[in-house]
């Protein structure tokens, strides 16, 4: 029987190139997802993978959740904590409910989903949780205090749940990904994307959400056990740690 992995946010952009990778690789999807029913739907035709839908930001529903994938496929061997919002803002313009919503879903989001099944990962003395943060969790960024914010917390969770799982058999690693070619950064405007953004990667061009993806299969593997505690900085060489 193949292990079961949950990827939040995995019906779009990154999300869905990592379900599509995780199922390549032999493991059963539940790709969880927030709002979008029309996309999640269209996902599901083209690929297969089942889509489960609640809010990170809420920890009843993410138990809920998870305790329905794995009443319907088994017990989680996997978890792929993709799911991210921005509110940005200058900091002088941010309000309270942008600021609440981004640390609700990017770090206490992370929290929701990966204590209801952390238990279970330990009994069973195996488990892999992959933490998507960010560059800007690494380097900070204007009008993204929020933001900023919630991904290196992310970073400090890794450390630290890493420190924890290690006896039980449970890597938790880190992937930072610089700008991919999402339909969301595809939508920024070309001469912005040309004149802007691509000069100040190295590589000169956007990464692609499959090379985030193959990070993810990496370390989800048996040959990644070694392995925790860890980023994965995927950025094109535009910053270095």
């Amino acid at each position: 029987m193949s292990k079961i992995a949950v990827v939040t946010g995995g019906t779009r952009g990154i999300g869905a190139a990592i379900s599509v990778a995780l199922k390549a690789a032999g493991y059963t999807v539940a790709a969880n997802y927030a709002g979008n029913d029309e996309a999640a739907a269209q996902f599901t035709a083209e690929t297969g993978i089942k889509a489960f839908k609640w809010s990170v930001a809420d920890y009843d529903a993410c138990a809920a959740g998870l305790a329905k994938v794995e009443a319907e496929l088994g017990p989680i061997a996997v978890l792929v904590n993709n799911a991210g919002i921005t509110r940005d803002a200058m900091f002088h313009k941010m309000t309270p409910q942008q600021w609440k919503e981004v640390i609700d879903t990017n770090l206490s989001g992370v929290f929701n989903m990966t204590h209801p099944i952390w238990g279970g990962m330990r009994d069973r003395k195996f488990g892999r949780v992959i933490n998507i943060s960010s560059i800007n969790g690494q380097k900070g960024q204007a009008g993204q205090a929020n933001y900023s914010a919630a991904k290196a917390g992310d970073l400090g969770m890794t450390k630290a749940l890493a420190q924890e799982g290690a006896r039980a058999g449970i890597t938790v690693n880190a992937i930072c990904p610089g700008y991919i070619g999402t339909e969301m950064v595809r939508a920024i405007d070309e001469k912005v994307l040309k004149e802007r953004i691509i000069p100040q990667i190295p590589v000169g061009r956007l990464g692609e959400p499959e090379e985030i993806a193959r990070c993810v299969v990496f370390l989800a593997s048996d040959d990644a056990g070694f392995i925790t505690g860890s980023t994965i900085t995927a950025n094109g060489g535009q910053y270095f740690v």
